[in-house]
């Protein structure tokens, strides 16, 4: 899983390696953000610690098609074909991820140098874990992000939140019940287990190992745990296995989360580590709070939005931007065949997700990934008199700040498309003929590395 994706990646160039001593304190992060994380980085040297870090794998939305052998325009229909056609995992007798098996005077904090992000953080942190569990009633495996406060010895606070609605109903149940939730933390995985984590465990129901194993286009190999009742990839790095007791919760937070700004102090579910298993010389991942989870989430609902507005108009792509969070702010491209297209547009956008709270609709003549281009449309082919769409008081993103201070939310919609018929040709853009569409500039000025191409990554 995870070697794999750093060997594709350097074969890409698309992996640079700090050998660098870095602090897990902050300047680890601080090189991530650099990049905006979006540039993978292999730390080989983390003070205090042997165990190497690898950040940032996944918060670069072509870096994540490439891993998942799929491109930017066929992404969605792979993500859709994956929860149609889910596939089937296959459990072998033994797997790297048990090459060592700890039981017994488990001190996490000894492990792995969990990284502390920002200022007020209350420690070090998982961020890039995925909790993986099986519904008591329909034995489905369900897994999400989460992130998880280290704590002294073998204890982590797990946040369970709105944005994880199986798993809070999952644990409420428990608590009722008085049993124990059995679960494992896993690091160490690639691009299609950690797009599978994201599709909505409430709103499908479907074993989230069997849809990695149709996105990865063959079973996800597993093995058994060994103090639990549950199957973990066989090719992870780390496996933290565990059980949360019911009713028994910490103080969790503050922590920096989406948008940048911080949770308040709060409490959540611990989670006893019972054994932890890891491969020799394993990696830590780690992924800067609210980026990776946040871009794989947006492009699940990509998926689901180009879903709903299909039935509405000739919808081309969708686009959850990273500067919104991947979930507050949204262009779509569209066809356009009905002067009444992009108002529509905008209508089911904001009513398909109750997060977004802008969005933009444009012709197919606009990149919806360049922001510069999306802009060049508001510009010149929107009049707020006409064009703009105002939705007062409505249901809003409960991670999103002046949601948070208000309750309720405004949305917007900018249909900035161009008219129909005869007036259309006013808006033709200027094109030089016979480079329309690209341009190799290697063969002006020879082969270029990634950062003269202007590329981040």
């Amino acid at each position: 899983m995870l070697r794999a994706v750093l060997d594709r990646l350097k074969k890409n160039d698309d992996l640079v390696t700090c050998s660098v001593p870095v602090d897990p304190k902050f300047e680890l992060g601080a090189v991530l953000s650099h990049f905006r994380n979006e540039q993978p980085i292999l730390f080989s040297s983390v003070t205090g610690s042997k165990v190497s870090v690898a950040g940032a794998l996944y918060g670069n939305r072509r870096i994540i098609c490439d891993l998942l052998n799929t491109t930017l325009e066929d992404r969605i229909f792979k993500i859709m074909n994956a929860v149609a056609n889910p596939g089937k995992p296959r459990i072998i007798d033994k797997g790297p991820v048990q090459e060592n098996v700890i039981r017994g005077n488990i001190d996490l904090r000894a492990l792995c140098p969990f990284p502390i992000s920002n200022e007020r953080d209350s420690g070090p942190y998982i961020t890039a874990g995925i909790i993986a569990y099986r519904d008591i009633d329909s034995r489905c495996t369900h897994m999400a992000v989460r992130r998880f406060q280290v704590n002294e010895g073998n204890s982590l606070n797990v946040l369970v939140s709105g944005a994880s609605p199986h798993l809070l109903n999952m644990l409420t149940e428990c608590e009722k019940n008085n049993k124990t939730l059995e679960c494992a933390v896993i690091l160490g995985y690639d691009a299609a287990f950690l797009l599978s984590s994201q599709i909505g465990s409430q709103k499908y129901g479907l074993d989230k190992y069997a849809v990695d194993s149709a996105m990865r286009g063959e079973p996800l190999e597993l093995v058994r745990c060994r103090s639990i009742d549950f199957e973990v990839p066989a090719y992870a790095e780390i496996v933290f296995e565990g059980v949360i007791h019911p009713g028994r919760k910490g103080k969790e937070g503050p922590f920096a989360e989406l948008m940048g700004y911080y949770s308040e102090l709060g409490t959540s579910p611990l989670m006893e580590i019972t054994t932890v298993t890891h491969r020799n010389d394993y990696i830590f991942q780690h992924a800067f709070p609210c980026r990776e989870e946040h871009l794989v989430y947006g492009m699940i609902k990509e998926a689901e939005l180009y879903a709903a507005l299909s039935s509405v108009v000739d919808v081309l792509d969708v686009n959850l931007t990273i500067g919104g969070g991947c979930r507050l702010n949204a262009v779509v491209s569209i066809r356009k065949r009905s002067p009444g297209d992009g108002k529509s547009a905008i209508i089911t956008t904001l009513g398909a997700y109750k997060d977004i709270k802008h969005v933009v609709v444009v012709d197919e003549d606009v990149d919806i990934f360049d922001p510069l281009d999306v802009e060049f449309a508001i510009s010149s082919r929107f009049q707020a008199s006409t064009d703009l769409v105002m939705i007062a008081g409505a249901l809003g993103s409960p991670l999103e700040a002046s949601h948070l201070e208000r309750g309720m939310t405004d949305k917007l919609g900018f249909d900035a498309t161009k008219p129909l018929g005869a007036a259309s040709q006013n808006y033709a853009r200027a094109k030089i003929p016979g480079f329309e569409n690209s341009l190799d500039i290697n063969k002006y000025l020879g082969p270029l590395k990634k950062k003269q191409r202007g590329e981040t990554a």
